[in-house]
């Protein structure tokens, strides 16, 4: 176990070079000019010469990325173009409401989810399988963007029972506050993640209930409920929980969206706020920190395997 663990750790190591690659070169090679985006609309040339040989922007290009690779190994992510202030202090300063958010999203969608998809495929075919299935092709239909602005008209604005926007902190602010202010962000969210959850729980137990130690254990009298919880849920756990890694991709997509519309002083505002100011290295760093995340993730996804399925060894 410990070999594989290092084994794909030390695996992580190209897939990140690459992605600093590809990262580095999309946005060196996307039109427009930092420099001149920093220097304003009434700069002169040379003005925007100066610039451009302070960010190291005139040297050529691979010289860029060797130096800038050999600052990433030293773990300096750089230095942001406006604010002046270190890509890492930036990141860890707004860590926290982005790792809230995602944690009550993952909570809250795997507690509706995966009960909602075992009783659809228990009463395959019923009302509840046609409502949960209609529920999940809506999931994906609307924009987060959109789902968002409508709790807020309703919850916030109409009925005034949640805040418009912002965040809480529950070590600073206290629980109440931290719950009231992200609750409509949660749902917003988990839509989704609960839509495909919902539908890969679903065929995994309706997949699981037709094998014959499901009639077996049938036959010998054992009540529904033990069937599902014992034999069923736990044979289809493995492609469930591959489906709850794979879902962290929508979430980082999806956080970027939802503190927007909210507010939310997280990385996925300060996403949003780096594109449109063109401020390179914020985007580099984030770029990065997200795929090195999702790759850990991942990893620990498929250790989780062998929780549920005693058959795979590493």
């Amino acid at each position: 176990m410990l070999g594989y663990i290092f084994k794909r750790i030390f695996m992580t190591i190209p897939v990140m070079v690459v992605v600093a690659l590809f990262v580095f070169l999309l946005l060196r090679l996307s039109p427009g000019d930092p420099a001149a985006v920093i220097a304003g609309d009434y700069a002169t040339a040379e003005d925007v010469q100066k610039i451009r040989e302070k960010l190291g922007l005139s040297e050529p290009i691979v010289v860029q990325f060797v130096t800038w690779l050999g600052s990433l190994i030293q773990g300096d992510l750089g230095t942001s173009i406006f604010s002046n202030k270190p890509v890492t202090e930036l990141i860890a300063q707004r860590l926290e409401p982005t790792l809230m958010l995602a944690l009550t999203t993952i909570i809250f969608s795997i507690l509706v989810a995966v009960p909602l998809g075992t009783i659809a495929a228990f009463r395959a075919g019923s009302w509840i399988d046609r409502l949960v299935m209609l529920f999940s092709v809506g999931g994906f239909s609307i924009p987060v963007f959109v789902l968002g602005y409508i709790l807020i008209y309703y919850f916030s604005i109409t009925w005034r029972i949640l805040p418009v926007q912002g965040y809480r902190s529950p070590f600073e602010d206290g629980m109440l506050p931290f719950i009231q202010h992200i609750i409509l962000p949660t749902l917003t969210l988990s839509v989704i993640y609960i839509a495909l959850l919902a539908r890969m729980t679903r065929a995994s137990v309706m997949e699981v209930l037709e094998e014959d130690y499901i009639r077996t254990a049938r036959a010998k009298g054992l009540s529904e409920v033990k069937i599902l919880m014992r034999h069923a849920l736990g044979n289809a756990a493995v492609p469930i929980v591959t489906v709850i890694g794979i879902g962290i991709a929508l979430l980082i997509g999806g956080v970027v969206v939802t503190e927007s519309v909210y507010n939310i002083p997280g990385l996925g505002r300060l996403v949003l706020d780096a594109v449109l100011a063109r401020d390179y290295p914020i985007i580099q760093g984030l770029i990065l920190f997200f795929s090195l995340i999702y790759v850990l993730l991942n990893l620990i996804i498929d250790l989780t395997y062998t929780l549920f399925d005693p058959r795979i060894k590493y």
